[in-house]
């Protein structure tokens, strides 16, 4: 489980194996084998026994922004097989089997949405034609995009060229599928000028932690990137891989409109736009927490969703090294 902090002024500290968590004159304890990581969302005050009971558990501890993205997280130092896996990592950033790497993942996310969409449109027959419509131009651009090839410093604007293209496409899709109360003119980020906006970008967020979380296990440097590339203080590879997942994110979120879930006291005004509120968070945590727990079928497993990200990673990172994997594609 992820635990997570929301309340102002919460205190947590170590109890023997728990973590002993305390608002105001209330109080709740958790065992610390139960805690996947620790999200602290507000202003919180953590004891230094309490960060060495979840770095003894490994046990990561998050913090995120009021829009929900991570800027800062508490971690162990153990290095493990990294050195050898970013070397590695390094060098295949400027190759063609890095361009393959890279598209793989834009082409998985593309296929993540023509099949999103495809399945709205089994669901809303009032919508199909203009469904049919966007899937098909993303299919166009899905092909597009898989005939890239080259350098990748040469054709990376290319590549940016059709996702967003794509982007623009898939959103006015998505738009559809909301009710006509909440529909929104375009994607907005910091901040959100919308409800969707909004909720899609505080997901996204919590989604980015769950990815570095990842990368960070299996000795990856998120900040080594394919196509985006590196800057200062950027996690690259971060951005590179969630392109994945994005969808899971995507479906909770429509799924929360679908049903009507979403509520205007959800949120807080914002200097132009909006901010989820403590509330908002709640509703949008517990369904998201649900949805990434849901156990599926994986590479021949039986698998939580959320876990899969973890599963891709160590693979990436054993392929890179020439560790074997388990033949279970």
């Amino acid at each position: 489980m992820d635990l997570i902090l929301t309340t102002f002024g919460t205190y947590l500290h170590r109890q023997g194996e728990m973590f002993l968590i305390k608002v105001k004159e209330q109080k709740q304890e958790v065992s610390s084998r139960k805690v996947r990581s620790i999200l602290i969302t507000t202003g919180a005050s953590l004891s230094t026994d309490a960060i060495q009971l979840a770095i003894e558990k490994n046990i990561d501890i998050v913090f995120l922004d009021q829009v929900g993205h991570p800027y800062g997280r508490v971690w162990h130092g153990r290095p493990g097989s990294t050195t050898a896996i970013r070397r590695e990592q390094l060098r295949l950033a400027d190759t063609e089997k890095g361009l393959r790497l890279a598209l793989g993942w834009l082409l998985r996310k593309f296929d993540n949405q023509i099949d999103f969409l495809r399945e709205a449109r089994q669901r809303r027959t009032r919508l199909s034609a203009s469904l049919t419509e966007k899937s098909d131009a993303l299919i166009a651009l899905r092909t597009s995009l898989e005939a890239v090839a080259g350098d990748l410093d040469e054709v990376r604007g290319t590549i940016m060229g059709y996702e967003g293209r794509a982007g623009r496409t898939y959103w006015e899709a998505v738009n559809l599928l909301l009710p006509d109360n909440f529909q929104f003119a375009a994607r907005s980020r910091n901040p959100a000028k919308d409800e969707f906006n909004c909720l899609l970008n505080y997901a996204y967020g919590v989604l980015y932690s769950t990815v570095e979380r990842a990368c960070i296990l299996a000795g990856l440097d998120p900040y080594v990137g394919f196509v985006h590339t590196d800057h200062y203080q950027k996690k690259s590879l971060v951005f590179d891989l969630i392109e994945c997942y994005r969808i899971w994110a995507d479906e909770t979120v429509v799924g929360l409109f679908a049903a009507r879930k979403v509520k205007p006291d959800m949120f807080d005004p914002l200097q132009n736009g909006l901010i989820l509120n403590k509330p908002g968070k709640a509703v949008l945590m517990e369904r998201f927490g649900e949805y990434l727990d849901e156990s599926i079928r994986y590479r021949n497993r039986n698998i939580k969703r959320r876990e899969t990200v973890q599963l891709d990673c160590h693979r990436l990172a054993n392929e890179w090294i020439g560790r074997p994997t388990d033949e279970d594609d």
